[in-house]
Formats: C-alpha cells, sequence, structure tokens
C-alpha cells in the first residue's frame, strides 16, 4: 500500500474513539453560532488530549491513556446507512465527493519510488511527471537524488478511509459506535438554567429509552451525563454564570458539571489580532455531510457532482477492450457539453473560501475550550468507563461461575475447552441471529469494547477470544466476526506483541462479512485494517491479495482505491513487482473511470504507462494512451489529448486497420476542437511520418529532355543516387579547372559547386541560388498506419529576408524584415501547391516541392504545411490504383490544417578535444539558401555523339552552347577525366584548307588528307613538320582548358555549335566519361563566382588493332662519301607489329594501315622497307603484318617545345598528322612521355649538375643518367588505319590512330596498356626502412656504349702452294653511342672455345698488335686496321674481337664487355 501520513497504531486508535453525543439548546446553539459553528463543531479541533490519562483495571492496576481523541457529534436520530450493511446512495455520494475533491497538487514535490530498473514518478507530480510525452521526467530524479528513499502517499486514499470509517452506522453486534456519554449544553442567559437542563436530560432519557429511535446506539444504559453551562463573554453577566456554576455543582456535584466561558473577543480588537482558524480542515468533511443528511436540497458541489457521474457513467467499458469504428466523435461532443454544462460555479468556491470561524475567540478561549474536554475527559469520561469495566466484570465472573459452570465443565471433560473453528460452508447461515441486551454473550463483546477504546488491549484481547468461542457455539456468526475482527486488531496493538499478529482471524472475518452476513461495509472496515496491518509487517503480498478479493462490482470507488493500493503494495516489496503493479493501475484507472473520478483515472493511466512504454507491449501501450485521450479530453485538456493521440498514430502500431481508422478519426476530431479554440499559429501535425534527414534540395532547373537528334547535358537530378566517390571526383574536375581559369592557383574561398544537397553533402555553408530560378526540396513522407492519408494543400513553409547584394552592406542592414507564408501568400517567391497527396497505407512517398524567389535575399524554409483529412472509408484498404478513383470522395472525412517543421541535425563535431568529449552537432544549412543576382545559365546539346567506338577510332561530332539566361555567358573552359577521348582542335594553328581527295570527300573523312606528288614513291623518306604541343593545348580536357568560341563569349538568348573530335579508348569495355563545363558571368564581383553544368557519357569500346613496336641499332655504318651530317651519328630499324585482333562483331571486314608516322625530338623515320611495294598493308580478322622503317637522329632543334612529325605513308594518300586531330590525340595521350619519368630522376640529374665532380658519390648518379641516355629511343610512333565495316547492307569507311612510345632499345612497346599482375601479398613491416642505395646500372646497360663493325671482303682468294699464309686487312669500326667520353679496349687475343664454332668455323690469327687502348669522344666513330693470318682455306669467323669499354671520368670502374655484332664469316679460296 501507499504511505501514510498516520502509523498503523495511530490509524487503529483513530478509527475507535470514545463517542460523545451533544444535546444544545437554542441560546447555546446562538453563542456559537456566532462563530459560524455548532457546538460539537466549536469542539471538534480540541478533541485530542495532549496529556496522559490514567485509570485502573478491575485486577486494580493503573494504565496509562496516551493520545486519546473522542468524537463529539450532535444527536442524529436518522441513519445515513441502512442498517442491512449495503452503503446507500447517499453514502456512496459522500465518499465519492471526498475523493472527488482530493486531488494531488500541482505544485508539489514528487514522490520517486525506485522499483528495480524503473524510476517511478507518483503521487503529488504524478500527472505531469508520467505521462507520454513528458520527457523531462529523469530530471526530477537527478534533482531528488539527495535523498535513499521516497515513498508515495495517496491523500485521496486517506480522506476516503477516514471518512469511511467516521460515517459507519453503528451496528447491534458490536458497541465501539455506541454513545457513551452526552454533553448537556445550555446558555448562561437562559432565565432557569437548570430547568433547561432538566428538559435537555429527559429529551436524552427519552431518545435512549422510549424506543422510537433506533438511532443513536447508546453503550451502557445509564449514559453519562456531563452538564455544561455555556456563557458569552461579549454579553452575559459574568457573576450570575458563576453562581448558577455553583448550584449546578451543589446539585450534580463537581465531576459532573462545567462552566465554559467562550467569545471573549470584542469587535475593536478583531481587526488588529489575527488568530488561528484550526476548524477549517474539519469542517469541509463535516459539510459534506452535511449535504448528505440534507436530502432532497442538494447544493451546487453536489449537482455538479452528480452531472459529472452521468458525463463518466457513458464510458463503462472493459479496461482492455478498445473501442470499436461505431464511436463517433459525436459521443465525445456529448461529453463535451455534459461537461460544459455541468461546470461548478466559481461563486460558491469564493463564499466558502470567505467564510471565517471562531471570529469572537481568543486563544484564551481556545485554552478554556482545550481545558474543558481534559476535565470532561479526565473527571468524567474515564471515571465512568473504569467503573462500569469493573461492573461488567464483577457481572461477568459472577454469572459465568454460576450458570456456565457445568457447561464449562462439559467442554473441559469431552472438548478440551476449545470450540474447534468450522469453515463458513459448514456454518448455516445465522445474520439473523439477535441477543438481547442483557447476554451474557453482549457483555462480554461490551467490556471487551470498553477496554479496546481506553488501550486496554491484553484485557480486550482476552475478552474478545472468549466472546468469539461463544458467538461460534452458537454459530452467530456475525457476531463471532466482529469478535474474530477486533481480537486479531487487539492482539496487534498489545505492547511487547506477545504473540504474533492472527491474520487468520481477519481472513474469517472477512469471509463471514461477504459470503454469510452479506455486509460490505464491515467487509471493507475489517480489510482495511488488516491490510494496513499486513503493511506494517512488510508483507505486501498477503497484503495486495486481501485488497484485490474485495473489489466487487457493487462499488466502483471501492474497487478503484483498493486496486491502486494493491498495486502500490507490488512496487514495495523486497523483489519489486512493476508490471503487476501497471496491470493493477490499469484496472483501477478503468474503475475510477467508472465511478465518475476522471482524474484520477487519468492519473493512475498515466503512471501505468511508465511501465508499459518502450517495452514493445504496443497494444497496451495504445490502449493507455487513447484512454488518457479520452480523459483528458473530458477534463478540458485538449492539449494533452492530442498528444496522447499523437503516440497512438506516430508509434508503429499493431493494430488492425479498422482499430487504427477509428483512432485517427478521434484524433482529427479532438485536433480541430483544439484548433478552433486558438488560431494564434499552425499546429504541429503528427502524420505523416516525415525523414527529414533524407531531404533532398535541388537549385536550378530540371533536366531538357532530347529535342530530335540533340542530346542534353545530363547535368545533375534528384532521380540521380549520390556517389561519394563521384561526388570527389567532380570536385577535383572543378578545382583543376577553376585553377586553370585563375592562371594555375585555387582561390582560398574555393567552394565546390552543390547543385543537390543531401545529408552525405557538406551543408556547413549557406548554400547559393540564383534568382528567377527554381528550387526544388525532395520531401520523404511515410504512412504508419494501416489506412490511407490525404494531404490538400501541401507546399513549403519558408521565411525571407530581403538583400540587395549590389549595395553596400551597411546600407540593407536596416532593411531586414522577414516575409512568411504562414498565414497567407506572398509573391515575393512563387510556392507551389499540390492540390492532393495520397499515402497508400505503410507507404513511403516522395514529393518534390517547388519555390521560385523573385528577389534577391536569405531563405529559410521552414517546413511543410498541408491539410490533413481521412477518407471517407478510412478503416478500409485502398491500394494505389484506386487511389485516382477515390479522389472524389477525399474531403467526406474530418480536415485538420497543420504544419510539419522540417528539423535536420546537422553532422557531429569531432575535431577539437571538448568536441570528441563531447556529443555536438555542426549546423546543417541545405534549407537556407542565399538567393544572389541573376548569372548566366549554360545548356549543352550533343549532336551526332556516338555511343560505340572503335579503339582508337576518330569520330567528329557537334556541341552546341545556348545561354538560356539575361546575362552574358564567358569564359567558357571544359575539364574531363579522359582527356584523351575528344578535342575541339586547334585555334592558334593557322592550319590552310588541305584539298579534299575524293576518297576523303565521300568517306567524310574526319583527316586532312593530301595527295602523294605524281612520280614519287611511297614509303619513301618522310616529310618532317615541326609543331608545339601547346598549340593543340594537351591539356584542355585535364587541366580545364578554354573552348574556342568564336568572340569569347555568348550573350542571352545565343546559341553556337563547334566541331568535337572523338578517339575511341584503347582499352575494349564501357567506359565511364565525364565532363565539367566551366564559365562565368560578364558582370564581375557577384556572390557566385562561377557556374558548372556537368555531362557524363558512356562509350563503348570494341577491339581493333594490336600494334607492337621494337627499336634495333643498325649495324652498318654509312661510307664516308655517302654520309650526311644528320646520318652521322647513326641509325636504327623499327620494326611494327600489327595485328587485327577484332572480331568481326561490328561488321568490320578488314583493315588498312593509311599511315605510320613518328614524332620525336631526336629521331625521324627515314624510309619505309616494304616488300610489297606499292600496295597497301590489309588485314583481316586476325591477321598479322609486320612494317619495317629506317630511323635516323634529328638536328638538334633550337625551340624545345616544338616536335617533329615525319610521315612514312604506305599508300598513295598522305595524312596531315601534324594538325587538328590527329595532332591534338597524339598529345592527349594517357601517359605523356614526361610523365612516364619519375619525378626523382630528374632531381638527381638537378643535384649531379650542381656537384659534378665532387666525390665518388656523384659519379654513381652521372653514371645512371648517361647510361640510360644511351639506350634511350624517346620515339613515338603514330599509326593511321581505315577499317571497311557493313552497316545496313552499305560500306562505311571508320578512322582511326593508335599510338606507341619507344623508349628503349631492343624492348617492345606496344599500344595497349597491359594488365598489371596482381601483386604478392607484402608483409607489413613496423620499422622504417632504410633509404634505397642508389641504382648502379646494369651490366645490360654498360654493355650498350660501344657499337662495333667489321669491314672485310666476302671471300679472299689466296694461293696457298704458293705462300702457305695469307694475310687480310679487315677494318673495325668503333662508334660511340654514348654523349660522354668512353675508354674503349680492343682485345684480339680472344679466341672461341666452344667445339661448335671451331668445327664450323675454322681456327686463324691475328698479327700486329692485338691490344689497344684508346678514348672515343662523344658520338664519335673511330677505325681501327686489323690484319687477319689463315694458314688454310675454309670459312671463318673474324667476329673474336672482344671490346672493353667504361666512361672516361669513373677511374675505379671496370671495363664493361660490349655486345658483339652478328658473326663476320669470311671464305678464304685457294687460288691454285
Amino acid at each position: 500500500m501507499a504511505q501514510c501520513v498516520q502509523s498503523v497504531q495511530e490509524f487503529i486508535q483513530d478509527s475507535f474513539v470514545p463517542m460523545v453525543a451533544v444535546l444544545c439548546s437554542e441560546d447555546a446553539e446562538k453563542v456559537t453560532r456566532k462563530n459560524n459553528l455548532n457546538f460539537s463543531e466549536l469542539l471538534r479541533p480540541f478533541c485530542r488530549l495532549t496529556s496522559e490519562g490514567h485509570m485502573r483495571d478491575p485486577s486494580n492496576q493503573l494504565q496509562v491513556v496516551k493520545n486519546l481523541r473522542i468524537s463529539v457529534n450532535n444527536v442524529v436520530t436518522r441513519p445515513t446507512v441502512p442498517s442491512s450493511g449495503v452503503p446507500g446512495h447517499a453514502h456512496r455520494r459522500l465518499l465519492s465527493e471526498v475523493v472527488l475533491t482530493c486531488q494531488p497538487a500541482e505544485g508539489g514535490v514528487a514522490n520517486v519510488i525506485t522499483a528495480g530498473d524503473y524510476d517511478l514518478n507518483i503521487s503529488d507530480r504524478s500527472l505531469k511527471a508520467s505521462v507520454p510525452w513528458y520527457s523531462d521526467w529523469r530530471d526530477t530524479l537527478t534533482e531528488l537524488s539527495t535523498s535513499k528513499h521516497y515513498t508515495a502517499t495517496t491523500p485521496w486514499f486517506e480522506a476516503y478511509r477516514e471518512s469511511f470509517l467516521q460515517s459507519m452506522p453503528a451496528s447491534d453486534h458490536e458497541f465501539l459506535n455506541h454513545y457513551l456519554a452526552c454533553l448537556l449544553v445550555v446558555s448562561s442567559s437562559e432565565a432557569v438554567p437548570v430547568e433547561k437542563f432538566l428538559k435537555l436530560s429527559q429529551e436524552q432519557h427519552r431518545i435512549q429509552h422510549s424506543g422510537e429511535y433506533t438511532n443513536p446506539k447508546w453503550f451502557i444504559p445509564n449514559t453519562l451525563k456531563y452538564y455544561v453551562l455555556l456563557h458569552d463573554m461579549s454579553q452575559g453577566d459574568e457573576q450570575r454564570a458563576d453562581s448558577v456554576y455553583e448550584d449546578m455543582k451543589q446539585r450534580y456535584g463537581a465531576q459532573g458539571c462545567y462552566l465554559l466561558k467562550v467569545n471573549s473577543r470584542t469587535a475593536a480588537a478583531g481587526a488588529d489580532e489575527q488568530i488561528p482558524d484550526p476548524w477549517s480542515q474539519y469542517l469541509h468533511k463535516s459539510s459534506l455531510q452535511s449535504q448528505v443528511q440534507l436530502g432532497p436540497r442538494l447544493s451546487v458541489p453536489s449537482i455538479y457532482f452528480l452531472a459529472t457521474f452521468l458525463v463518466n457513467s457513458l464510458d463503462n467499458t472493459h479496461p482492455l477492450q478498445l473501442d470499436t469504428p461505431s464511436d463517433t466523435p459525436g459521443s465525445l461532443d456529448a461529453l463535451r457539453a455534459v461537461a460544459v454544462e455541468t461546470k461548478p460555479p466559481p461563486l460558491a468556491t469564493g463564499v466558502a473560501a470567505a467564510t471565517s470561524h471562531g471570529a469572537c475567540l481568543t486563544l484564551n478561549d481556545h485554552d478554556r475550550i482545550r481545558l474543558f474536554i481534559q476535565e470532561f475527559t479526565f473527571r468524567g469520561l474515564l471515571p465512568h468507563i473504569e467503573k462500569n469495566i469493573r461492573q461488567l466484570n464483577d457481572q461477568l465472573v459472577s454469572r459465568k461461575g454460576l450458570s456456565r459452570s457445568l457447561f464449562s465443565a462439559t467442554k473441559k471433560w469431552f472438548g478440551g475447552g476449545k470450540v474447534p473453528e468450522k469453515s463458513i460452508a459448514e456454518l448455516k447461515n445465522t445474520s439473523g441471529l439477535l441477543y438481547p441486551p442483557e447476554a451474557p454473550e453482549l457483555q462480554i463483546r461490551k467490556m471487551a469494547d470498553l477496554c479496546f477504546l481506553v488501550q486496554l488491549y491484553d484485557l480486550a484481547y482476552s475478552c474478545y477470544h472468549t466472546a468469539k468461542k461463544d458467538f461460534l457455539s452458537d454459530q452467530a456468526m456475525l457476531y463471532a466476526a466482529g469478535a474474530l475482527e477486533m481480537a486479531a486488531v487487539s492482539a496487534f496493538l498489545q505492547v511487547g506483541a506477545p504473540r504474533p499478529y492472527p491474520a487468520h482471524y481477519m481472513d474469517t472475518a472477512i469471509q463471514t462479512y461477504r459470503d454469510v452476513s452479506k455486509n460490505m461495509v464491515l467487509a471493507e472496515r475489517c480489510a482495511l485494517l488488516s491490510a494496513e496491518v499486513l503493511k506494517s509487517q512488510a508483507k505486501y503480498s498477503d497484503a495486495a491479495t486481501l485488497l484485490i478479493k474485495m473489489t466487487s462490482e457493487d462499488s466502483d470507488l471501492r474497487s478503484a482505491l483498493l486496486l491502486e493500493q494493491a498495486a502500490h503494495c507490488f512496487i514495495n516489496m523486497r523483489n519489486p513487482m512493476v508490471r503487476k503493479f501497471a496491470f493493477h493501475m490499469i484496472l483501477a484507472g478503468h474503475r475510477f473511470s467508472k465511478a465518475g473520478q476522471k482524474r484520477h483515472a487519468l492519473r493512475c493511466y498515466c503512471q501505468a504507462m511508465q511501465v508499459y512504454k518502450g517495452k514493445g507491449w504496443s497494444l497496451a501501450e495504445d490502449h493507455i494512451n487513447f484512454t488518457i485521450g479520452r480523459q483528458s479530453f473530458t477534463l478540458r485538456q485538449p492539449e494533452n489529448a492530442v498528444t496522447a493521440f499523437r503516440h497512438i498514430l506516430t508509434n508503429d502500431s499493431q493494430q488492425t486497420s479498422t482499430q487504427q481508422g477509428a483512432f485517427l478519426r478521434e484524433y482529427l476530431y479532438v485536433y480541430k476542437n483544439v484548433t478552433g479554440a486558438c488560431e494564434v499559429a499552425l499546429p504541429q501535425l503528427p502524420l505523416p511520418c516525415i525523414n527529414s534527414s533524407a531531404t533532398r534540395v535541388y537549385f536550378g532547373h530540371e533536366r531538357r529532355l532530347a529535342e530530335g537528334e540533340k542530346q542534353a547535358a545530363t547535368h545533375v537530378s534528384l532521380d540521380q543516387e549520390f556517389d561519394r566517390d563521384l561526388a570527389a571526383m567532380w570536385q577535383d574536375l572543378e578545382e583543376q579547372v577553376v585553377a586553370a581559369a585563375k592562371r594555375g592557383v585555387v582561390p582560398a574561398t574555393f567552394q565546390s559547386t552543390q547543385c543537390c544537397l543531401n545529408s552525405q553533402t557538406d551543408n556547413l555553408r549557406f548554400p547559393l541560388a540564383v534568382v528567377e530560378e527554381p528550387i526544388i526540396v525532395e520531401v520523404v513522407f511515410r504512412n504508419p498506419l494501416k489506412v490511407p492519408l490525404v494531404l490538400s494543400d501541401l507546399s513549403l513553409l519558408w521565411k525571407f529576408t530581403l538583400k540587395d547584394f549590389n549595395r553596400p552592406q551597411e546600407d540593407s542592414v536596416g532593411d531586414a524584415v522577414p516575409i512568411s507564408n504562414e498565414k497567407e501568400a506572398n509573391d515575393v517567391i512563387a510556392t507551389e501547391v499540390i492540390p492532393e497527396f495520397y499515402l497508400s497505407p505503410e507507404e513511403t512517398k516522395l514529393a518534390r516541392l517547388k519555390l521560385l524567389p523573385h528577389q534577391t535575399g536569405q531563405l529559410n524554409i521552414l517546413g511543410l504545411v498541408y491539410n490533413l483529412a481521412s477518407t471517407s472509408s478510412t478503416g478500409d484498404t485502398i491500394n494505389s490504383t484506386a487511389a485516382s478513383q477515390t479522389e472524389g470522395n477525399i474531403h467526406m472525412g474530418t480536415s485538420v490544417r497543420g504544419r510539419q517543421d522540417l528539423e535536420i541535425q546537422g553532422p557531429r563535431l569531432n575535431q577539437t578535444k571538448e568536441e570528441k568529449t563531447s556529443v555536438s552537432h555542426g549546423p546543417d544549412r541545405r534549407l537556407d539558401p542565399t538567393i544572389t543576382p541573376p548569372m548566366p545559365l549554360l545548356e549543352v546539346f550533343f549532336l551526332q555523339f556516338p555511343t560505340a567506338l572503335l579503339c582508337g577510332e576518330i569520330r567528329k561530332a557537334y556541341v552546341e552552347f545556348c545561354n538560356m539566361s539575361r546575362v552574358t555567358l564567358c569564359g567558357l573552359r571544359v575539364a574531363s577525366t579522359h582527356p584523351d577521348f575528344f578535342t575541339f582542335g586547334s585555334s592558334s594553328l593557322a592550319t590552310p584548307l588541305t584539298p579534299l581527295s575524293p576518297t576523303s570527300f565521300e568517306n567524310c573523312s574526319a583527316y586532312k588528307t593530301l595527295a602523294t606528288p605524281p612520280g614519287a614513291t611511297p614509303g619513301s623518306v618522310a616529310a618532317v613538320t615541326l609543331v608545339s604541343e601547346g598549340d593543340f593545348g594537351s591539356g584542355t580536357g585535364l587541366r580545364g582548358g578554354g573552348i574556342p568560341l568564336g568572340e569569347g563569349t555568348l550573350k542571352p538568348g545565343e546559341s553556337t555549335q563547334l566541331p568535337m573530335w572523338l578517339r575511341g579508348p584503347d582499352q575494349e569495355g564501357v567506359h565511364e566519361i565525364h565532363f565539367l563545363f566551366y564559365y562565368e558571368s560578364a558582370e564581375k564581383g557577384g556572390k557566385i563566382s562561377h557556374r558548372v553544368l556537368r555531362h557524363t557519357v558512356f562509350i563503348c569500346a570494341s577491339r581493333s588493332l594490336s600494334v607492337r613496336a621494337t627499336a634495333c641499332r643498325s649495324n652498318t655504318l654509312p661510307e664516308e662519301e655517302e654520309e650526311e651530317e644528320e646520318e652521322r651519328n647513326g641509325s636504327m630499324l623499327v620494326f611494327v607489329d600489327v595485328e587485327n585482333i577484332n572480331s568481326s562483331e561490328a561488321g568490320v571486314r578488314e583493315f588498312h594501315i593509311a599511315q605510320v608516322s613518328s614524332s620525336s625530338k631526336q629521331w625521324r623515320l627515314h624510309k619505309c622497307i616494304n616488300p610489297a611495294e606499292d600496295k597497301d598493308c590489309k588485314l583481316t580478322s586476325r591477321e598479322r603484318g609486320k612494317l619495317c622503317f629506317r630511323a635516323t637522329r634529328c638536328k638538334p632543334l633550337k625551340k624545345r617545345s616544338a616536335f617533329p612529325f615525319s610521315k612514312s605513308g604506305v599508300s598513295s594518300l598522305q595524312i596531315i598528322t601534324s594538325t587538328t586531330p590527329c595532332a591534338d590525340f597524339f598529345f592527349r595521350r594517357c601517359q605523356p612521355l614526361d610523365s612516364l619519368r619519375p619525378p626523382v630522376a630528374m632531381e638527381t640529374q638537378g643535384r649531379h649538375s650542381r656537384s659534378q665532380g665532387v666525390g665518388h658519390g656523384g659519379g654513381d648518379k652521372d653514371i645512371a643518367g648517361v647510361v640510360r641516355k644511351c639506350n634511350e629511343v624517346d620515339l613515338d610512333i603514330i599509326i593511321l588505319w581505315k577499317a571497311f565495316v557493313v552497316e545496313d547492307n552499305k560500306q562505311v569507311i571508320l578512322e582511326g590512330q593508335l599510338h606507341v612510345a619507344l623508349q628503349t632499345i631492343d624492348k617492345e612497346a606496344c599500344s595497349l596498356t597491359q594488365k598489371e599482375e596482381a601483386q604478392e601479398m607484402v608483409l607489413l613491416k613496423f620499422k622504417p626502412e632504410l633509404p634505397p642505395p642508389m641504382t648502379r646500372p646494369s651490366m645490360e646497360q654498360l654493355s650498350h656504349l660501344i657499337k662495333t663493325n667489321l669491314q672485310y671482303p666476302e671471300s679472299y682468294s689466296h694461293p696457298f702452294n704458293q705462300k702457305s699464309l695469307c694475310m687480310v686487312p679487315v677494318t673495325l669500326t668503333l662508334s660511340n653511342c654514348s654523349l660522354a667520353q668512353v675508354d674503349v679496349i680492343i682485345d684480339l687475343r680472344h679466341k672461341t672455345t666452344s667445339p661448335e664454332s671451331l668445327e664450323v668455323h675454322g681456327s686463324f690469327t691475328w698479327l700486329g698488335q692485338t691490344q689497344f687502348k684508346m678514348q672515343l669522344g662523344a658520338q664519335e666513330v673511330m677505325r681501327v686496321q686489323l690484319r687477319a693470318c689463315f694458314l688454310h682455306a675454309g670459312v671463318y669467323n673474324l667476329g673474336t674481337p672482344r671490346v672493353f669499354a667504361k666512361l672516361a671520368d669513373q677511374g675505379a670502374m671496370c671495363e664493361t664487355s660490349q655486345q658483339t655484332a652478328t658473326p663476320a664469316l669470311i671464305i678464304i679460296i685457294n687460288s691454285t
């Protein structure tokens, strides 16, 4: 049970107190009425004695009576409760009023009970702290955490219990409520007071002994009569009063009368002196009792209570039964009408509050009254009780010894003296048995009650126990139950507790009262007493069981209060049973509701919600919230009702669609009543659910669709999903193109353009929008219900502040006046309104709402505003296909208008230490765009743009640029992830128009061609053309190069077309290619510095040709007379291997190699060695061809940036490779040679140039550079081809070009990049590695420093018969391939040791100097004359000399053997 203010001992003592009746004369009543009190009310605050009383028990032992309280009441001869034991209507109304008027205090301190994992907020602030929408109740726990334990109090239950016990009728089977004495009060102003005393005494005697009145009941026939002379100090004669009192003492004795002087306060002193009012707390209860006793004359609060009772009786449903859809909103309307009509007038409350009591009494008068009560009790009442106890004891002892001795002896002989207790089922119904007043059993009970009233609990228990056995033996069950009840209470109240509390006595008594005697009043009293006793002994489980048993259908108020107390028992147990607490609170709330106690019902439901909330018991939560909503609405708390209904609708409910439809209709009805009362601002709506974080904002016009052959740029749209990697790629492209436009530096204020904002973009800054360009907001709606929802007049809610960005900031500050469309539409920003938006059951749907700003300023998108309606068939499921058919009936349901705010939480901050240790979020500005002045708006269209290309294929397309705004556009640039895919051509290179050949004209060749001059042989020495890489904008696509517009600008509404050449990617497959077009406004100084337009294409590349090239040194040296200056440094052979790897899927018949060109600063193609002479190189599927070219060194170029282009055609039609588009794609190839060289090598060269000759360390670096340059080729091969394709029975010629970069001698290069092999797993190394040592050139690289060549006759005739020794002159030519001095050693003594070589070639010897040492300068050629000596004729290999070389400045380095030429065979012929 809940904690009570009194202890259980005080509660029981105050429940059974000596009863004193009062009979007053009319004059005495007038004296007391001056204080707005009658005599009994005057005494009531002073009826508890503050001092101890003493009396002797029958054994003459002195007993102390402590804290005694007496009850003084006027004599009322009409009973308030029928003797049948069933409370009457008036009595029930009294108790209901008591509970109704005792409500939790609104501002009190909350009581908190910690039960297991729950912190339950109970009592004073429970109505606020436990409702589902109260989210700060844990803060209350923190504030109250200084104390260890809190207990919950239920003052309404205590008030009910007190009123119930005080209003209990007097019964014949017990004497506790019978009057022990009677106060006869007469005023001193009477003419003859003694005669008045005599009349009052006779009146009391007539009431008690005439038999006309059943009430009141008197304890003993000889009732104590105490005579009180009441003297009014303000009017009466005090001396006369004293004389009358002296006469009374002579007549009635000094202990039987008293002179009470009152009304000592004068009117003059009344205004100055403040006297306390101790009567107010007692008079409220007595006023309720007087209203009940008035009968037909009902007061205003009673009428209000009856009306409220009728209102609440309409809601008599089962506590776990949800309302059906038949409960139309009209029922709530009826409830509201009744509640309004029965509202109590505030006038009555004011009158009651203004009434004062005891206005004529002073503090001395208070002391006199207190002294009077003490004198009456100690000198009159207690001696009277003591005398009667002695008399009863003597009578019982004598009677028991005479009349019952034989019977008692028989019982002791045969039955052991103890009456066996029988069960209630075995006992017959003897409730009608009545004992005569003089029966010894009643005398024992009378003596027990007297002892109990004066705290003689040991003697009382003994008497009750004796009476219990006598009653049971007579089967007088009502009497026995009363004796059992009081015996148990007496045993509990005994000092020292000599015996345990006999709880089974109470259980038997309750069962007897309820089942046998059918007296629920006595059963309830017994249960209340026993529950308090059990609670004091921490037997909460037994107490809860007892209380629950006492619930029944005859009294909803009693059942509700007992169920609530049982619930408190469950949470006060050692192991709190929280769920049982919540369940019984629900049952108590339901019974409170049936009893008309709506506020208490609401409180119970709110306390139970603390347990059920958030535990997944959705059906229980729905029931509780629905009941809270209804109760709150009935109690005129519509805001709380709306909030409770909101929880039913927004949570993931498991209710059926029919039930959810009923919930929705109830909510809309209540909501409409709330909004109708106050229309200050649009209220918040709970439905549908909005995922605010998923809101996306798009700035700009929607993408235009393709117009005929024109393909519009894809740009950005809301239909595209956000890709973080793709967004980073676009940002990198934009940074590159901005850097190119700003002379290589990205401004510090650079912000990447974000056309579409979502939860993954950077929203920390205010986005920039352009005036007269739409803003589209995409909102995600979710219908959590199983019934459809209809939103009408859906639009965005915004706030706008005008700003003129053309004026200085200081001038525009004062003009900031916010404008909003909350109340009425505004033309500053055109707002799109969606007339109807249908949401199917449990559907998630997107809505795109548009705003069009007409002025510049700051825009804040606040949320959404719409009408929420339930369809005419809300309880039924409507599929989406039928939504359009039901549009006509949509508005038949209730509709309310409201708003929902778009509140987006920004990203969590995690940079500083404070941010990491706390949870803080940054701003999210996606809904707060800044509207800037007009900007140019570019649209790009692509014409004849292919979707499939062959690898390396060249195709010509067109791009149309349109300025759709009213501002001039300039600074157009483009950047791409594949700069080698396209080119706009060269604008700076003045190339004359090439005469069109018939072939190129017919096939619309993308190349510029030139017919071969007559008489020229294909494959002869190629022509050389010098061009610069900058002329072709090699970095246009990658670094954001400019697009060649005619005048550099596009005026408003103007458009232009430019050719665009495309080249198929070198790798087959589908390629995703991104373009970023950059442009600026001609009017500088705006908020937006530039704008961009995105475009993405997908190109499917098919296989074409595979080209492999190898460069080999030529061993032949030209004759001196034929040497040209450019060929003196040697030449090399270039082998080009071409394979057709096309699978003929695209209809390609064959490929023709049209031309092979080269580009290099060191080499050029000299001539083509083509065995087929004039025939073209044609390759069908899977065929392969090989071409051989001779390359010679070029003259050193004066212009370092110039690239010489040489052409060596294999057909009669020459293609100008030094112009667009051939040169463009050559310079745009994916990996230029410069980029392939690591930057470390460049740095080492620079360091070496500064530290040359310092030491050996620098020499190692120089070796690497010299050796690398010796083996470098740096020759780019361009293969131009044509493909004959059959499409739609028509032959089409496709053109293309492939690039091969030759870098190293004897190392093959391919046009297709080889797939990288999967790297093996490398172990992690946690220790830092030492820097790698400087790499030295390998032996293979050092073996290419010197190129050798032997010059000799192929055959030589010698007459061996005449001369046995044959001498042949041989010239050894040495050529230095490096750019440094080289020390060379020639060793002729080396001989071939292999037996195969000896067998085939024979043996010879060199004559003369056999070892030479010389030094060759950079690229120097030296000849050495040798002589070979032969002894026999035959075939000999002269290639035996070994050549060793090393760099001249590397003294410590050993010579390295150089590669020898191919075998040099000579035939020695015997001429004889």
